[in-house]
This record gives C-alpha cells, structure tokens and sequence, in this order.
C-alpha cells in the first residue's frame, strides 16, 4: 500500500494538494458555460472514479481489431464484412492483412465492426450494434489480455483507476454443461445436477484463464518494469457475463459457475446478464432468468449481481414488457444495481420503485451514447435527469466503447446535454466507488451524497496519504476505501488546478 501512497502522491502534486487543503471553497465549474472543446478537455482531465458497465469484447476500435486480425492470420468474409478462422482459400475470403492495402475494404469493414455510420447496409443502430459481435467474433479468447491491457491504460489516461470488467469465463463449456443436464423444473435439483456433471472443474479453468488474461495484460503494459503504462495502476474487478438469449438450463449453468468463481477467486465480485433484452428467448424466459439468479445467488448474499434490465421501449418491445423488468431484477433476483434501466419512468409504481431503489441504494449504470445509437433516445426521453431528481444513484460509464467509437470522458461531457451540473459528475465518479462491488467498508458514511465521511477519517479526506491511526487502519484493510482515497486525492488536485469545490 505504500507503493501505492507514492504512485498517487506523484500524480497528484503536492503543490495542488496542499492547495486545495489550505486554501477556501471555489465555486464549481459551470460546464454550460463551456464551449465543447473545453468540456472535452475538462472531463478527459476530470477523476472518474471508476467505470462500471464494460463489456471488454466491445471496448477495442476496430482499427485495433483489424491488426489483431492480420497478426493472426485471420480472413476476412468480403461479403459479410466479417472476419473468419483461416484458411482463407474458400469462395469471397481474402486475408484480413490485405484490408490495409485495400481503402474500400479497410473503410468497409470499419463501418461493419462499429456503429459510426449510421444507417450503414439499412440496419437499425439497433442491428448494427449487436451483429457487430458475431462479425468480429473470430478474434477469439486469446486476445483477452491484450483488450484489457487497452482497457486499463486506456482509463489511466483518463485519470481513472478502477475497472469492474464484464467478461465470460468459460461460457461454452459453462452452457454445454447446462444443455447436458437439462432443464429441470426444481432449480435445487438442476443445481445439484450441474455440480456433479463437473462444475468444479470449469470453476479451476476459469481462474487459470484469469491468471493467464492479467499475465498477458501486465505484459503488454510492462508492469514492474522502468517502462511501465499508466494502465498498471489500474485496479480491475470482473463481472462474469451469462447469456440471456441461449436455452434457459444453459444461462443457468453459466449463473451457477458465476456464483462459484465469485466465491472462489476475490477479482470476480459479480454477475451480469447479457444480449439484447428484446431478443424472444430473452423476453420469453425474463421471470425464469430472474427466478434463477435469486435461487443462485440466495438474493445476494453468495454473490451480488449487477442486471442489465430495462433496456427497452416500445420500437423493441410491447408494452407489457415495459411494466415490470426492472422491479423482477431487484424484486426476485435481488440485483444489488441496474444496467441501463431505461423504461424504468413506464414500469407500474415506477414513483415507488425508484423510491425503493434510493432508499436502498441500488444504482443505475447510465450508458448516454449507447442508449442513443441503439434505442434511440434523445436526451430529452432518457430518464438520466427523471433518476437523479428522486435520488437514485446513478454512474456514467461506457458500455462498448469501441463499438460506439467513445470514451468514458466522452460520456461525461456528453452529460451536459441531459442537465448534469460538475457536481453530478462528481457525484456519479464517487458512486463508481462507492457502489461498486470492491470489498471492504467505504470511505463515506452516506453513499450518494457524500456529506459525511467515514467517522476514523473525518478531516482527512484529499490527503495524499492518511495520518496513522483508525484512517490508515481503515484505508489498508478495505479494497473499497483504497480505491476511494486514492480518488479523492485525485479529485483534491484536479479542482485545486479547475476551481472545483468539496
């Protein structure tokens, strides 16, 4: 922890620090006031705490995917703008290494792996966005190291360290596993099924693939070395991906291998579900999936799940639909947050729930640009302003940022255009941390609002390093209050340099 103490201690400046601890209150940036270009470079400069909604598979540009797909001997499907395992002698393949000697072609398929033409072959953002992931689909597992590698420096850069990554260990082997055993109507017996039928041995893969994707990522960032990235400072935590759309004793079984590796290895803290909600077998079987993961994960206590619900309106989906996505996910699943959440303002009693889900503090992963290209929603329909107005913790984070062609940054000055203040920003950069699902006790009594902080560290918030004592005891012992301390020494030298206010 020491090491760390110095690493934040050279990033922050102690001029700045000392700055912002000595010197009076300022008044907080108006970011209305701001031409773009410096919201831009505001918020690229701006702590963000952490992002919580990132799928790694849809983090990575296309360019980026291309050289991959060149260095590893893949083809591209020239019809399909897809890329395919080699070899590459059948009937409209030609090496993915040839797209850069061929303007079309390269253009071609940066359009077919993101969604920055719209419109592009008459797709819906919609379509685009998610056949985007079966277009570039041949990348393949082994680049897993390498996209979080990108990942985390690309965050360091952004002057944030924390990362709750969404990844799927072992998914295949997870799903066959499931179809093996098949549904079962009694899910105690279907989970009983699934341990004897070889869990155990998918739960030891999944931890060696883990080992081996942070060895592959600390090697391209040369960790520990005099040339060490930026994105070696990064703390990661994952969230194991199960898939909504496959048969449902398979999402079970990927649930279930999810809940093990949480209780099994300390970097994976959650659970996610993913694939379009608006997918029939995703609606179909929605109360049967939410059902599950309260079963699996006793509500959440073996294992805290962050669902993506709620992502519908009435182009995707019937009304009925729209009523109660979002109340099954926290109501019978127990999700402790709620990715995108967007219906949220056409659920029955939604004044209610969102009453309930202040009180108890259950976030919403907010995904501007996203919701945008893929449901159409302009700032005025989003209910990003209708969610802060009734207290419910909110965070901005990416969702696929190479898919999007954005940034985290880029969904922060992007805020502005739906009413967020600086002080939402900060609010949203502190709840990265606060709700996250990093263990250990937080540094703020009053996640949220951040009024009072953790009693052993009244006064000391913003320091480069806390005194010894109760605060330090605090600090070291929980992953939570690190990640916490270290922003806030971040966030003290960033509005000692931009006239922010504590």
């Amino acid at each position: 922890m020491t090491r760390m103490f110095a690493a934040c201690a050279r990033l922050l400046g102690a001029v700045a620090v000392a700055a912002v601890l000595a010197g009076p209150a300022m008044a907080a940036p108006d970011l209305a006031g701001m031409t773009k270009g410096e919201r831009i470079a505001f918020t690229k400069a701006m702590p963000k705490g952490g992002e919580l909604h990132n799928h790694i598979a849809g983090a990575i540009f296309p360019e980026t995917l291309l050289a991959w797909a060149a260095e590893d001997g893949l083809c591209v499907d020239v019809a399909e703008l897809a890329l395919a395992p080699p070899p590459c002698a059948g009937e409209g393949l030609r090496p993915a290494a040839e797209a850069f000697a061929d303007e079309g072609l390269y253009s071609g398929l940066l359009d077919s792996f993101s969604t920055r033409h719209e419109g592009f072959r008459d797709r819906s953002g919609h379509d685009q966005f998610f056949g985007v992931f079966g277009r570039i689909g041949a990348i393949g597992p082994q680049r897993s190291g390498d996209m979080l590698a990108l990942v985390m420096d690309d965050l360091a850069h952004q002057n944030t360290f924390y990362l709750e990554a969404m990844v799927t260990p072992q998914g295949q082997a997870a799903a066959a596993l499931g179809i093996k055993v098949g549904l079962r109507e009694d899910l105690a017996e279907m989970k009983a099924a699934v341990d004897q039928a070889g869990l155990g041995a998918l739960v030891s893969a999944a931890i060696a693939g883990t080992d081996a994707m942070e060895a592959r990522a600390r090697q391209v960032l040369a960790c520990g070395t005099p040339q060490a990235r930026p994105g070696c400072q990064v703390t990661v935590r994952y969230l194991v991906q199960t898939i909504r759309t496959l048969p449902p004793e398979a999402t079970f079984a990927q649930l279930q291998l999810g809940v093990a590796l949480v209780q099994a290895d300390r970097r994976w803290v959650g659970l996610q579900m993913v694939a379009p909600e608006d997918h029939p077998a995703a609606l179909a079987n929605y109360p049967l999936h939410m059902e599950m993961v309260g079963f699996l994960t006793g509500r959440g206590q073996l294992a805290p799940a962050a669902l993506h619900a709620g992502e519908l309106t009435f182009d995707y989906a019937p009304p009925e639909h729209l009523r109660d996505h979002i109340a099954q996910a926290l109501r019978v699943a127990g999700a402790r947050r709620i990715g995108h959440g967007v219906d949220l303002p056409h659920e029955i009693g939604a004044e209610a729930l969102a009453a309930d889900m202040a009180e108890r503090g259950v976030l919403v992963e907010v995904n501007l640009t996203s919701n945008a290209v893929i449901l159409d929603l302009a700032p005025d329909e989003h209910p990003y302003a209708w969610l802060r107005q009734r207290g419910v913790p909110v965070s901005l984070s990416t969702d696929d940022a190479g898919l999007l062609r954005i940034d985290l940054s880029h969904e922060y000055e992007r805020a502005e255009a739906y009413g967020a203040t600086y002080e939402d920003l900060k609010r949203s950069a502190r709840n990265a941390l606060a709700f996250s699902f990093l263990a250990g006790e937080g540094l703020w009594a009053d996640p949220g609002t951040y009024r009072r902080p953790h009693a052993a560290c009244r006064g000391q918030v913003g320091r480069a390093e806390p005194r010894p004592g109760a605060c330090a005891d605090l600090v070291a012992a929980s992953d939570k209050a690190r990640e916490q301390w270290r922003h806030e020494a971040l966030l003290a030298a960033f509005e000692a340099e931009h006239g922010g206010r504590r």
